[in-house]
């Protein structure tokens, strides 16, 4: 067994079921490697697909993916989702090529700083040594990978220890992730803070977003008359009718401002306090009233369920009732296309079960008031605000569940970063609908610039983020790739080609035209 052998082999039994790749010709053995039948190996066509849809895959699943990426560019062009996956608390094992040991005294045009370039937005960064040491870091990465919060792993493995023999194949432990209890201390400390009476948010993440942590929440809320909201962007929130409804405090500084104004305590529950996303002139970074204080209930990495179930305990609220969101009114809307339409249409053509990555925050604006009451699904934001993710993380959560319908929401600009997707969705047959929202501009942008006080862009600045000289042919792009696709520009229209989508396996492309 050689040592790329030994790193597949180690991956399966260290519970890793899927490699997105893109590799090179350091990595030919690894590539070989990839023909054990306990891998299923996904060929991405640019790196920030791969670690993109690997964080896709660990959101859904809650256990990490692998990606095969080649040398130090290779990782460079992954970086900005490993970012957004390490925000998002997403775990996953990223195999770097290298050249060989000996090749790499001679400077050759791909030689790079590998480390340096893992390390800012790695928790862990490794070289293999040899071929027989493979196995052991592997198996270290995983466990690294899989720890909670999860994390970003990063293995170098150099061409010869690819090649050479790794000797005999050693069976190692796996390693089961748990999350720590929080402070029994702390817990009471909250529970006073209830007991009070004075206005009080809780306000949650991670996985407290869903599963018994939310129906905690929801008797919390009930028990107490507390709020319950999560932060603008969130890794996963289960929401839609029969489940406990989150509010969700605004991303605008003011709006933000004025939604905290009036609580005496903020409640944190594996996240910090509300903070705004960038800094303005003459606006402040930290979000709350000045009278407000902040408290740690669960911190991050923490199991957040246990600790608003012994919360819930604390305050004799056991036999509380959540309140459950109904199911709305699924009417499909009529006329032109508007934020409030759009969010009216997705509401009424969203199946059960499905999964919702959004990647739209101008015309999506309205999406989450309007879809609260929609059918049960899973929604996924963008954590790390590098643009970019949507396409990606929509594959790799199409990959964790395939039973499950992903619907992609995603601007034109945003959407060009990565739009290579759409081709591994076809080439995997993945029942993903994405929906280009194209206004031919970043126009969050024209918004961020009066933000900033900047006042209104002249031709110059317009020439920056507008994106209409040439337009982009989403029609022709998507069939290229194999998708299927469809332009809509009114309310019914929009209805009907995501109602239609649900009834056709495979990926399919819907260009709203704004």
């Amino acid at each position: 067994m050689n040592g790329a052998e030994s790193l597949v082999q180690t991956l399966t039994d260290q519970g890793v079921e899927i490699c997105f790749a893109n590799p090179g010709t350091s990595e030919m053995h690894f590539l070989k490697a990839l023909e054990n039948p306990s891998m299923r190996s996904v060929l991405c066509l640019f790196e920030g697909v791969c670690t993109g849809a690997a964080d896709g895959y660990y959101r859904m699943k809650d256990t990490p993916a692998s990606t095969l990426l080649h040398l130090g560019p290779g990782l460079a062009n992954g970086l900005a989702n490993i970012h957004n996956a390490k925000r998002a608390s997403s775990g996953m094992v990223n195999i770097v090529g290298e050249h060989s040991a000996a090749h790499l005294k001679y400077d050759p045009p791909l030689m790079s700083d590998i480390e340096g370039l893992a390390r800012p937005l790695s928790h862990w960064v490794r070289r293999v040594e040899s071929p027989g040491a493979v196995a052991w870091d592997v198996a270290t990465a995983v466990s690294k990978a899989s720890e909670r919060p999860g994390q970003i792993a990063t293995l170098i493995l150099p061409g010869d220890t690819s090649w050479q023999d790794a000797g005999e194949q050693v069976a190692l432990p796996r390693t089961v992730a748990s999350a720590k209890i929080p402070d029994a201390a702390r817990i009471e400390h909250v529970a006073q803070v209830l007991r009070s009476g004075e206005p009080t948010l809780i306000i949650l993440a991670g996985r407290s977003t869903r599963g018994r942590a939310l129906e905690m929440a929801g008797k919390l809320k009930a028990a107490t008359g507390c709020r319950i909201a999560t932060q603008f962007f969130s890794a996963r929130i289960e929401r839609g009718a029969g489940r406990v409804t989150l509010e969700r405090i605004p991303y605008a500084v003011g709006p933000a401002i004025e939604y905290l104004n009036g609580f005496k305590h903020i409640i944190t529950v594996e996240t910090t306090e509300p903070i705004a996303f960038f800094s303005y002139p003459d606006k402040p970074s930290l979000l709350k009233s000045p009278g407000t204080s902040v408290h740690s209930l669960v911190e991050i990495g923490e199991d957040g369920a246990a600790g608003l179930e012994m919360l819930v305990e604390a305050l004799g609220a056991t036999n509380s009732v959540a309140v459950i969101q109904q199911r709305s009114d699924a009417t499909p809307p009529t006329g032109a296309l508007t934020p409030a339409t759009i969010a009216q249409a997705l509401a009424a053509a969203l199946p059960e079960n499905c999964i919702l990555v959004d990647e739209s925050l101008t015309t999506g604006r309205e999406t989450m008031g309007l879809t609260v009451g929609a059918a049960k699904h899973d929604l996924i934001n963008n954590m790390g605000g590098s643009i970019g993710y949507g396409t990606p993380v929509a594959t790799g959560a199409a990959l964790a569940c395939p039973d499950r319908r992903v619907f992609c929401m995603v601007g034109d600009g945003s959407a060009m970063y990565t739009i290579q997707s759409l081709w591994t969705q076809a080439r995997e047959s993945l029942n993903i609908t994405t929906i280009i929202f194209a206004n031919n501009s970043y126009a969050i942008l024209k918004a961020e610039y009066a933000n900033m006080g900047a006042g209104a862009p002249g031709p110059r600045a317009l020439a920056m983020i507008d994106i209409d000289r040439p337009r982009i042919d989403w029609l022709s792009m998507a069939r290229s790739m194999g998708v299927p696709s469809v332009a809509v520009d009114t309310a019914e229209a929009f209805y009907k080609a995501m109602a239609d989508s649900v009834n056709e396996p495979g990926p399919c492309l819907i260009e709203v035209r704004l």
